[in-house]
């Protein structure tokens, strides 16, 4: 019993504030993804309607994941009401591997596995294939200083690849004008 409450208290002193847990420079696990990591502003257009919102990419869990959180708006148009979109998509790293997991406020849970273009100047989220559910594709790519082109793509059940445009726009990080 001593030597419980001992761990029980020493354990967390290891986790401290100014204990360094995140890897060197060199041993950077988001290196690649830096150019999206920050606050950004869009516009956009697609089967909900033109619409414009912001999202953020940062490091979270002392830089074990990293956190997007989204939040679009799309007005009222062509007989359909006003609506809004808020998403979050969590970025980790299981047994040496990038995965991703997304939820939203419909009610969407989304499994994907990233990857970069052999440039590094394209992000791509790829979700699973299940048979009898569409699969989604989700894309950052570098346009310029400071800004990104998105584009979110759908494929129907039983047709994997048979990728559809949904959703695309534009995005620049705030500070950037």
């Amino acid at each position: 019993m001593r030597g419980f409450m001992l761990a029980a208290v020493a354990l967390p002193l290891l986790y401290l504030p100014g204990s360094s847990t995140e890897p060197a420079a060199g041993d950077d696990p988001w290196a690649c993804y830096r150019f999206l990591i920050g606050e950004w502003v869009g516009e956009g257009s697609g089967q909900p309607g033109q619409g414009k919102g912001a999202f953020s990419l940062a490091p979270d869990l002392q830089g074990k994941i990293l956190l997007r959180k989204n939040h679009a708006e799309y007005p009222a148009s062509g007989g359909r009401p006003a609506a809004a979109h808020d998403d979050l998509m969590i970025v980790y790293q299981e047994d040496k591997e990038k995965k991703a997991i997304y939820f939203d406020s419909e009610g969407h849970v989304i499994h994907y596995t990233p990857s970069f273009s052999q440039n590094g100047q394209t992000l791509t989220f790829l979700s699973e294939t299940m048979a009898a559910a569409p699969r989604f594709r989700l894309s950052y790519k570098k346009s310029g200083d400071q800004r990104v082109q998105i584009k979110f793509e759908m494929a129907p059940p039983g047709k994997p690849d048979s990728f559809k445009t949904y959703l695309e726009g534009g995005a620049r990080k705030k500070d950037a004008r």
